[in-house]
């Protein structure tokens, strides 16, 4: 198997897709606005994908559904859910209602994925936004209070798992304090870990001591941390040790999308420094079939101990999703009222995780 979570074209394989997924068995899918259009058109696309694979168990299809700006499936056909913001800011007025709002918001995003055969969400976002980062993050953060953010990520975290879904915490370490857009260049993070460790890296302790953590996968952000190493996350074996053995991350690792500009050389050597480095598989999301031919070609196989860690989640995964997802929307609505569409159509960012 192919170590490698890879992008699709469009709404449907194409031959050359399909011959190239049988003969390469990458190990699983991201889809994107482009591949998705009404949740028929989606189901037969994940049903084509799980078909070119030969029904394999263990076929992950990824998919970023945060909520706000980064949403993937969109109305008519689904619902527009408020960003993370919302939720922290609501939190902060009444705990007890943003704790439920944080549980809504989940369930929304849980049945509607899972009812088209989606089985992993690049979500929730876990990062600390500080004044004067990028906006890159912005409202797709719960809050600039770590504590706040720890607990909204676990309430969502722990009700993705239980309607079957498994979550993807992201950008792991934190991507909140980046200067940069890492699409377009790679932030640098100065601060010191023992700074770190009581803002950025809080939630993910907070998530991975609440829920069994071999059940949750985490998506690593294309950031230097200079105190643990020149290089960015996703193609440093020091940092990838450091989410091992510092915030507990025993799940499945994966990079952020490594056609990204943060990252230097070709997609190729991409994808090999995010393996050699100890990220379980890699992640080419653009959907361009000669450069995943490429990419396909250089890769090792998929090792026993990644296999192991997906297997796991997957084991452990059973769909629980309340159908009645629109009734969760309508009780979302009344804690968080529709708000002005916060489109970012235009912006590159919505094409990758």
């Amino acid at each position: 198997m192919l170590p490698a979570i890879l992008g699709v074209s469009g709404l449907s394989l194409t031959p050359d897709e399909r011959d190239f997924i049988r003969d390469a068995d990458p190990f699983g899918f991201i889809l994107f606005r482009r591949n998705i259009e009404s949740p028929e058109q989606t189901t037969r696309l994940i049903d084509e994908l799980s078909e070119a694979t030969d029904g394999r168990r263990v076929m992950p299809v990824l998919v970023d559904q945060e909520g706000g700006r980064v949403q993937r499936l969109r109305p008519p056909h689904w619902v527009d859910l408020p960003h993370v913001r919302a939720i922290g800011d609501l939190y902060m007025r009444d705990p007890e209602k943003g704790i439920l709002a944080a549980r809504l918001q989940a369930q929304c995003i849980a049945g509607m994925l899972l009812e088209c055969g989606f089985t992993t969400v690049c979500a929730p976002v876990l990062d600390v936004p500080v004044p004067g980062a990028h906006d890159v993050i912005g409202n797709r953060a719960f809050s600039e209070k770590a504590e706040t953010v720890a607990t909204l990520a676990t309430i969502m975290t722990e009700e993705f798992l239980h309607c079957g879904l498994t979550p993807i915490l992201k950008h792991a370490p934190g991507h909140g304090r980046a200067t940069s857009d890492s699409h377009y260049a790679c932030p640098v993070v100065s601060e010191s870990c023992a700074i770190l460790d009581q803002t950025d890296f809080l939630p993910y302790r907070q998530v991975l001591k609440t829920v069994d953590p071999s059940t949750v996968w985490a998506m690593t952000a294309h950031v230097v941390y200079t105190d643990i190493d020149a290089q960015p996350v996703s193609v440093s074996s020091k940092a990838i040790t450091h989410l091992r053995n510092g915030l507990g991350l025993s799940g499945l690792i994966i990079p952020d999308a490594i056609e990204m500009e943060a990252l230097g050389g070709t997609l190729v050597e991409r994808a090999l420094a995010t393996l050699n480095a100890g990220c379980d598989v890699t992640m080419y999301c653009a959907g361009n079939l000669d450069e995943a031919k490429k990419i396909a070609v250089a890769l090792p196989t998929m090792t026993q101990e990644a296999m192991g860690c997906a297997e796991e989640a997957e084991d452990w995964r059973q769909c629980n999703s309340n159908a009645e997802w629109r009734e969760c929307y309508k009780q979302l609505r009344e804690l968080i009222p529709q708000q002005e569409a916060y489109l970012y159509e235009q912006h590159q960012a919505l094409n990758v995780a």
